[in-house]
């Protein structure tokens, strides 16, 4: 099992000296107490937010991580994902299922160069976001105050002039929360949201919200505050939820381990 809480963790690590991990595992400082030996934290993805890096920073604990292995899988689905929303997908296989077949409002939906793209965060996952949704013929653009090749220069300028909006910042004290009630309000009525980047980025209660009241016309998930989520969801055909897949697939799980080892080799042949 995959999936452990922290006082398993804290049960297995004590002999470790490298602690290989997921973003799903939460490495505390209990954690990390709980392994005198520990030299190494090595976790197979790009995000290191659940790990406690003071605590293993005071104990001289080296953490190696694997920035951008999942970009393509990421980036990929939330194509995807805006495909699903703006076409509708959802509602449609809802209406197959029960026996219909109407298609009389499909030609009110839009292709997705009809849509202004509003990218939030320009690392590598966004920044190939913005390629794909380009290829498509988007009018694409993004906030990244620290990326100077960012084409907005403030949030909410980004965020009123965006139909489709897809959040991929890291989970930092600058960026949690970072999209709350006031910032979805900023957004043009029946624009789309999407977050496959960190749960704690968003309100989600406030998306949800938002979404009730027709103000977004829809809403994908991919991550959630907490996970697995405690909230019970709308069965809602304009909202879509995944139990964060967007970085995974076949090709990340076939190269991350074996890169995943290497680094850690290169690790110790240069102590």
């Amino acid at each position: 099992r995959p999936v452990r809480t922290e006082s398993e963790l804290a049960a297995i690590v004590g002999d470790a000296h490298v602690l290989v991990t997921r973003a799903y595992n939460r490495v505390t400082r209990r954690v990390i107490d709980a392994a005198p030996r520990l030299e190494l934290i090595a976790q197979g993805t790009s995000g290191i937010d659940n790990i406690d890096l003071d605590a293993a920073r005071e104990r001289g604990i080296a953490v190696i991580h694997m920035p951008g292995v999942n970009a393509n899988a990421v980036a990929e689905l939330v194509l995807g994902f805006m495909i699903s929303l703006t076409r509708t997908v959802p509602f449609y296989t809802r209406e197959v299922v029960r026996g219909g077949f109407s298609r009389d409002d499909c030609a009110a939906r839009h292709e997705l160069r009809h849509f202004r793209l509003g990218i939030v965060g320009l690392g590598q996952v966004g920044t190939l976001v913005a390629k794909l949704a380009s290829a498509f013929g988007m009018r694409v653009q993004a906030f990244d105050p620290y990326v100077p090749e960012a084409r907005v220069a403030t949030l909410e300028e980004l965020l009123r002039t965006s139909d489709i909006l897809t959040l991929h910042v890291p989970l930092t004290d600058e960026t949690r929360r970072m999209i709350g009630a006031n910032e979805l309000q900023m957004l043009p009525r029946g624009s789309y949201l999407i977050n496959a980047s960190r749960g704690e980025v968003l309100d989600q209660q406030a998306a949800l919200a938002a979404l009730a009241d027709d103000h977004l016309a829809g809403l994908a998930l991919d991550v959630f505050d907490p996970e697995p989520p405690e909230t019970t969801f709308p069965d809602d055909p304009r909202l879509i939820l995944t139990p964060h897949i967007a970085g995974c697939s076949y090709e990340v799980k076939t190269t991350v381990g074996g890169q995943l080892f290497d680094r850690i080799v290169q690790f110790y042949s240069h102590e």
